[in-house]
């Protein structure tokens, strides 16, 4: 037993309608609950069970051009080497003390490497990918396995994997990493070790297609070598052009007066393991979204939070209460239990594609919950109007 004064545990006997009303006698009954490190319910329920998720994070936006420009002045500054480990600049939401965290549950950063540079080797429980929103150049090494990263393209790597990068291109290269850092963090689950210093000469070659695409990147089809489920998907990389196409078939089979679209002018996919058909990782899922131009989404909640980054067009998103204008890079947060749209201003100058769409790459903590089962989403009815 410690003494109240040094117990961490402090109540207070208030007089309201769902509290037992104050006397000296509960006074005295909440000392000894501090000295004997007690809570009782009746004080927290409020908290500890509200009637949906209140989330610490808050929804915020980063521009891509600030991140940019700054990862820039870090390339020439900070070395790439041990002890930086990585030159990975994380976002932080600001509701959450300054930790690194993007949301409670998930890690954001822009990883910026130089020419010719080398991210050393390494290896961590951390589920981890890549995501490509401008430029080429970079190679990643997964396990010895040299795996090129081009502008959309997606590159998953499960937790354990020895992984380090190359910049073989004459100009800095950045791109995004998501894991669940926070996650494994408040869990304290995480392991992290060092690997080699320098990777071998075989896996500096810049093959066209991965060891791991020419298994397993073949749709609907999987080596009959290589039968049972794994937990992280062994496809390393889920190429632009493949992403592209499906979106822009889902469109042209709505215009057609086909289904296929997740709501009208909504295109979506899911990227999946090929050895189970579900989340590419246990703790990670990740989507892409293509909303025509004029097109705007019905609002959505989930339980569990969201990280988006605006892959090619412009739009105006709303999250919560908050709505920004946003073009190509940018990113934004979107807390558990809060209602987000978006709504496409897409058009031929601000966008590669010939669809002239608002192109969203996702990331969420949804398998997270699902495995838990704690999924909870909600769709509010469209304000009339507000669709092309």
């Amino acid at each position: 037993m410690i003494e109240t004064a040094n117990s961490p545990v402090r109540l207070t006997a208030v007089d309201s309608p769902d509290q037992p009303t104050p006397s000296a006698a509960l006074r005295e009954l909440y000392r000894g609950f501090e000295k004997e490190l007690l809570v009782p319910l009746w004080t927290e329920i409020g908290d500890l069970m509200p009637p949906h998720p209140r989330s610490k994070a808050v929804p915020h936006l980063w521009r891509w051009q600030n991140l940019l420009a700054l990862a820039d002045r870090s390339g020439h500054l900070v070395p790439v080497g041990r002890g930086g480990e990585r030159r990975a600049i994380a976002l932080a939401n600001p509701a959450l003390g300054g930790r690194p965290f993007a949301t409670p549950t998930l890690w954001a950063a822009i990883q910026y490497l130089m020419p010719g540079e080398d991210a050393p080797e390494h290896r961590h429980t951390q589920h981890a990918f890549r995501f490509v929103v401008e430029g080429e150049g970079v190679w990643t090494v997964v396990e010895g396995d040299p795996v090129p990263m081009r502008r959309g393209d997606f590159l998953p790597q499960a937790g354990w994997n020895w992984h380090a990068h190359h910049n073989a291109a004459d100009q800095p290269m950045a791109w995004i990493d998501g894991l669940d850092i926070p996650f494994q963090y408040v869990t304290e689950s995480q392991f992290f070790e060092f690997g080699r210093d320098q990777i071998s000469a075989d896996e500096r070659t810049t093959p066209e297609r991965s060891r791991s695409e020419r298994l397993w990147g073949h749709p609907g089809l999987r080596p009959a070598s290589l039968l049972g489920a794994r937990p992280g998907t062994p496809l390393l990389a889920y190429r632009w052009a493949d992403t592209d196409r499906a979106l822009t078939d889902q469109l042209e089979l709505e215009a057609e007066g086909h289904a296929g679209t997740v709501e009208p002018g909504h295109a979506a996919v899911r990227y999946v393991n090929p050895t189970t058909g579900g989340d590419v990782l246990p703790t990670i899922r990740v989507e892409m979204h293509r909303i025509r131009s004029g097109a705007e989404t019905a609002p959505r909640r989930e339980a569990g939070s969201s990280v988006y980054q605006v892959f090619d067009g412009s739009g105006r998103v709303t999250v919560g209460d908050v709505s920004w204008s946003v073009t190509r890079g940018d990113l934004f947060v979107v807390p558990s239990w809060t209602p987000f749209s978006a709504k496409s201003e897409a058009s031929a100058s601000d966008s590669d594609s010939d669809s002239a769409a608002l192109d969203l790459f996702r990331f969420s903590d949804g398998p997270i919950f699902e495995a838990l089962h704690l999924d909870r989403a909600q769709v509010e009815p469209r304000v009339k109007g507000t669709n092309a």
